[in-house]
């Protein structure tokens, strides 16, 4: 089994940063890629970023490109999603998520493992 907890989420206004963590504990595997989506009140939950665990390979959706960045700390089995020129739009639950792969997967059907989520709220 493996244990994913968030962390950094708050209230920030347009235009601000946060810095959001997540710590993988339990179960290890070979590779694996660590992603982040996010769920907007009312809408479907939907991919934001991910990394491959061993390659450190990323993969961005369109409306976060250029203003997020995920990253690893492999010592301390955290990924981190810096998140820059916040938008109102980006208000929803952060939630990461571990896949058994090799490479990146934007689909969140073949996530095995979720977080509880954090939540992040964007004021205009």
């Amino acid at each position: 089994q493996v244990q994913l907890v968030e962390s950094g989420g708050g209230l920030v206004q347009a235009g601000g940063s946060l810095r959001l963590a997540c710590a993988a504990s339990g179960r290890t595997f070979s590779t694996f890629v660590l992603g982040w989506f996010r769920q907007a009140p009312g809408k479907e939950r939907e991919f934001v970023s991910a990394i491959t665990w061993r390659g450190g390979a990323t993969s961005y959706a369109d409306s976060v490109k250029d203003r997020f960045t995920i990253s690893r700390d492999i010592a301390k089995n955290t990924v981190y999603l810096q998140m820059n020129s916040l938008e109102p739009e980006d208000t929803a639950i952060y939630y990461c998520a571990v896949d058994q792969s090799m490479v990146v997967r934007r689909v969140q059907y073949y996530y095995d493992y979720w977080g509880q989520g954090t939540q992040v709220t964007v004021s205009s």
